[in-house]
């Protein structure tokens, strides 16, 4: 069956080139739960760029249609599914977008899927290589490409809002769960800040949007307020606030206040809010998706015999989701993706599956707490929680009939252990014992390094200069581990985590014990932890919210990486710049006084602190990290020790061959730098001199 169909604006992602208007061939074969896709346009990638040993790459813009059976075991735990309107047949009907990014010629390419962050496609960062004297920094090497890989993106999610006029992300429009037609309504709640004093405030999460009022101008929404996530709950009186109405057609998602909005305070909205969406159906899309990729021949390419995916942050916390849930089988449970890379996901899922679920929300230090984020099981082993009774692993119902799970990487930074309880994954709740991991499973700290890597002069909202360690050459060689490991071609590298058996996960008691003194930074004592949350009888078996907020629990405990003699970790993969390293390399940084919650670890950022240029700086400061001067005889024995440890580190395939040259480069620039820094310059601008907002 061909039909035409008109096709709006694409996004202009990392990988993917805007077009305009074209004709829809439509390709209808029913498999699984796709029911038929939308071919809506294709066009060269980059002119027709050809990269050596895989030729040229073209884009795919299309739409993917699906129909989900509420009585199949595999749409079980979808929450809300079976109050989703249904078609003649008794089947759940959705669609969404979709990017596909592939050679243009056959090869033997790895489906590498991108779990798109908040709309926007997060693979394409896989591709750029770092140079601080360029605006922005960031150099295009055709990775992706290069390697052969096809890249799939899809729209999963709703509550995205575009930054701007010229911003398309890839947005899901879920089906909207109804009591047999009528309207289901619920009571919501919406936690946030603001940097600075303003007299109106967005009340959503990260670029997020909000479910509308059951009630217009709800005269019995509440606004509260508080210093810190412990406090009271302090009510505004009504009269004094109100919602803005929103401009795009969308419900509201700002309020106004007679006295305005001030730092340094958190605010909760509370209402009945209605129509539920089913959030789930956008994951069911994924594995559906994937499912009908790996089976089906697609516009004269076969189907794809491997899959990846690749998902950081947010979406590192969704392929968690999907393992919890079971959504790496479809519907014939067969498996749907054959590995897995979740980069900083933390410990946690996320508010993916439940009703008025907000997938943009994340718990953390100051916001969010009251989110069904971190629930057990947090290991892919079976794991026991002694304060609850509760038994489980992650990978409980993502097994196939034959046993059979993903392989998995799961990859945490420094940051995650002080800000997403990382430890988690690897101890007891209770942070008494290690807990093994499953044998398809790796877990990687990368050492010494922050959530992402953010290329700034500036300190921003946080004490000290953050941790410039970029993470793209270890995650470029961690990818290529992972798909050599899927076609069984060697096994990767074992896991590289703290544990506490070998001495090298510790309570923030004792890192700040070890943690040397007089290196002008100050060991924080509060981490991010978790509590144990009761949401009310029906939550866990269907994702109904009974408790608003939930009552909280004891605290599951948390540990962080114990610090070497200059304060870096000491355990994990530990990448050039940490094996020959300039200074000191954290996790965290504190926010500043400034951003009205100074008491508070930033949520994303790590800091640096760089050795002494020679011993008589070094003792003039009181600095017991030894200086760079006695820790390298000269610049050329710092170049020559950095380039040893690049070439080990590719024997153990933690770096790309490709990648050797560059690290050696950007750590002699950064050395340099170093050398011309002032110790009486407490700026930051040192770490990108070139580099302008």
């Amino acid at each position: 069956m061909i039909r035409t169909a008109r096709m709006h604006r694409l996004s202009c992602w990392a990988l993917v080139a805007c077009t305009g208007f074209a004709l829809a061939t439509v390709s209808r074969v029913t498999l699984a739960a796709v029911d038929h896709i939308e071919v809506l346009d294709r066009k060269p990638y980059q002119g027709g760029k050809v990269f050596p040993g895989v030729g040229a790459y073209e884009t795919i813009h299309g739409r993917a249609w699906f129909k989900l059976d509420p009585d199949n075991k595999a749409n079980a735990r979808i929450v809300d599914l079976k109050y989703a309107p249904r078609d003649s047949e008794g089947q759940v009907e959705f669609s969404t977008e979709f990017v596909l990014l592939r050679p243009t010629k056959a090869v033997d390419s790895t489906l590498l899927y991108d779990v798109n962050n908040r709309g926007g496609q997060i693979s394409g960062m896989l591709n750029f290589a770092i140079d601080p004297t360029r605006t922005p920094p960031f150099v295009d090497t055709g990775f992706l490409q290069r390697n052969g890989f096809t890249v799939l993106a899809s729209a999963w999610q709703w509550d995205v809002k575009p930054e701007g006029p010229d911003d398309h992300p890839l947005v899901f429009t879920p089906p909207i769960a109804t009591d047999h037609g009528r309207a289901i309504t619920g009571k919501v709640a919406n936690e946030f800040t603001v940097d600075k004093p303003s007299d109106t405030a967005s009340f959503t999460g990260i670029d997020g949007r909000a479910y509308p009022l059951a009630i217009k101008d709800d005269p019995l929404a509440a606004l509260t307020v508080r210093a810190r996530p412990d406090d009271p709950r302090v009510p505004v009186q009504r009269s004094l606030w109100s919602f803005v109405p929103a401009t795009d057609g969308q419900a509201s998602t700002q309020l106004r206040m007679h006295d305005g909005f001030k730092p340094g305070l958190i605010y909760e909205l509370t209402y009945t809010a209605r129509d539920p969406y089913v959030v789930a159906a956008g994951v069911a899309g994924i594995r559906d998706l994937l499912s009908w990729f790996r089976a089906h021949p697609f516009e004269g390419a076969p189907a794809r015999k491997r899959v990846l995916l690749f998902g950081a942050s947010q979406t590192g916390r969704l392929i968690e989701q999907m393992l919890y849930d079971g959504f790496d089988l479809d519907e014939q449970q067969k498996l749907v993706f054959d590995g897995a890379l979740s980069l900083v996901g933390g410990s946690g899922r996320g508010s993916f599956n439940h009703r008025f679920a907000f997938p943009t929300r994340a718990a953390s230090l100051v916001l969010d707490r009251d989110y069904p984020t971190d629930l057990f099981p947090f290991t892919t082993a079976e794991e026991h929680d002694r304060v609850t009774g509760q038994t489980g692993s992650l990978l409980a119902r993502a097994r196939d009939a034959k046993g059979r799970s993903p392989k998995l990487f799961f990859v945490n930074k420094s940051t995650e252990f002080w800000g997403r309880s990382a430890s988690l994954l690897q101890t007891l709740p209770d942070g008494s014992t290690d807990v093994a991991t499953d044998p398809n499973t790796r877990l990687y700290l990368f050492t010494g390094m922050q959530h992402l890597l953010t290329p700034d002069p500036m300190r921003g909202n946080t004490v000290n200069c953050s941790d410039p360690i970029d993470d793209l050459p270890s995650l470029r060689a961690l990818l290529i581990d992972l798909d050599r490991w899927v076609r069984g071609e060697g096994m990767p590298p074992a896991s590289a985590y703290p544990t506490l058996a070998s001495g090298t996960l510790v309570s923030v008691a004792q890192y700040r014990q070890m943690f040397p003194k007089g290196i002008g930074l100050a060991a924080p004592d509060n981490p991010f932890a978790p509590d144990r949350m009761d949401f009310g009888l029906r939550f866990a078996a269907q994702g109904l919210i009974d408790r608003l907020p939930p009552t909280h629990g004891q605290p599951y405990t948390v540990l962080v990486p114990a610090p070497d003699k200059d304060g870096t970790d000491l355990a994990g993969l530990r990448p050039v710049a940490v094996q020959v390293p300039l200074g000191t390399y954290t996790g965290w940084n504190q926010q500043s006084d400034a951003s009205g919650f100074g008491w508070a670890l930033d949520r994303f950022e790590g800091s640096f602190q760089p050795f002494a240029r020679t011993e008589a700086e070094r003792k003039s400061a009181g600095d017991p990290r030894p200086s760079l001067e006695a820790r390298y005889a000269s610049r050329a024995a710092f170049i020559e020790q950095t380039r040893s440890a690049a070439n080990k580190a590719v024997a153990a395939h933690e770096l790309l061959p490709e990648d050797v040259d560059d690290v050696v480069a950007m750590q002699a620039a950064f050395h340099d730098r170093i050398m011309a820094h002032s110790p009486a310059d407490l700026s930051c601008k040192y770490l990108w001199p070139d580099f302008h907002p």
